[in-house]
Parts: structure tokens; C-alpha cells; sequence
């Protein structure tokens, strides 16, 4: 028998880092967009990496730790604090669309490239640009649906 195990903790974080991780993601994947292929590889890996750091815990993300040792201190105390598990699982979703497009660009399928890091590009400016995290709200779609799932009755 195995002992019962306790929820882990809700990591909360400044809602502002997100945001600007965003934006620096958006300049990065549309410096390695418009570099194509070839020559956005490199960057493409690097942000790839970036991503996979942000979906094992968001404050490993190298721009989260830019923005917590940095940026942070030169604002005002942060007055709006966010679950972290929406943002984690983002940066999955993230880490998703960089692979697709890594394998595009390594297996000389250019137009998987282009899309898969447009996907991602246009997420990230979501992001960055109107607040909107496009992978937040879908885990929190996915919350929803998962609750009604065993509730809801069927009707005929």
C-alpha cells in the first residue's frame, strides 16, 4: 500500500513575467522566422530549450529569471499574482509548435518551419501584445471540461 500523497502547492508568480517572456519569445521566433530554415535552426533550438525550461517549472525559464532579477526590481511591487500551471502548461504547448517546426527545418520541410513557428510567433504576440495567453486559456478550457465530464447528465 502505497501512502497518500498531498497535492503539490499552487506555485503563484508576478502575472507581469509571463508577459514579458512573451515578448521576448516574439522577437526571438520572428528573428528565427524571418532568418527561414537554415539559419533560424540555431535560434530555433534556443528558444525550443527556453520553452521546455518554462514547462517543468516557469521559474526555470531564462527570460522569467531575466525578468525576476532585472526587470522586477525596477517596477512597482507586483499587485496581481497568477497560478503557474497555466503558464507552464503553455510553454508546452510552445515547446510543441518549436519541435514541429525543428523538425520541419531539419528534415528539408520548410512549410512545417514556417507554420509551426508562425503558430507559435502569433501565440507569443497574443501574448505579449493584448494579454492574452492562448495556451492559459486552453488548460483552463481543459479544467472546465474535465469538471463536467463525470457531472454532466445526458439528454436525449
Amino acid at each position: 500500500m502505497t501512502p497518500p500523497t498531498s497535492p503539490r502547492p499552487i506555485i503563484r508568480m508576478d502575472a507581469r513575467g509571463p508577459r514579458f517572456g512573451a515578448a521576448v519569445t516574439s522577437v526571438v521566433l520572428a528573428v528565427a522566422v524571418m532568418a527561414g530554415p537554415s539559419a533560424g535552426f540555431a535560434l530555433l533550438l534556443l528558444q525550443a530549450l527556453a520553452f521546455a525550461a518554462g514547462a517543468i517549472d516557469p521559474r526555470y525559464h531564462p527570460y522569467g529569471w531575466i525578468f525576476r532579477r532585472l526587470v522586477a526590481p525596477k517596477l512597482a511591487p507586483a499587485t496581481e499574482w497568477e497560478d503557474a500551471r497555466p503558464p507552464r502548461f503553455a510553454q508546452g504547448v510552445g515547446l510543441a509548435f518549436a519541435v514541429l517546426a525543428l523538425l520541419g527545418a531539419g528534415l528539408g520541410a520548410p512549410t512545417l518551419f514556417y507554420v509551426a513557428a508562425g503558430m507559435a510567433l502569433v501565440a507569443a504576440l497574443l501574448n505579449a501584445v493584448f494579454n492574452f495567453c492562448l495556451g492559459c486559456e486552453l488548460f483552463l478550457l481543459g479544467l472546465r471540461v474535465a469538471s463536467r465530464g463525470g457531472s454532466s447528465a445526458r439528454t436525449s
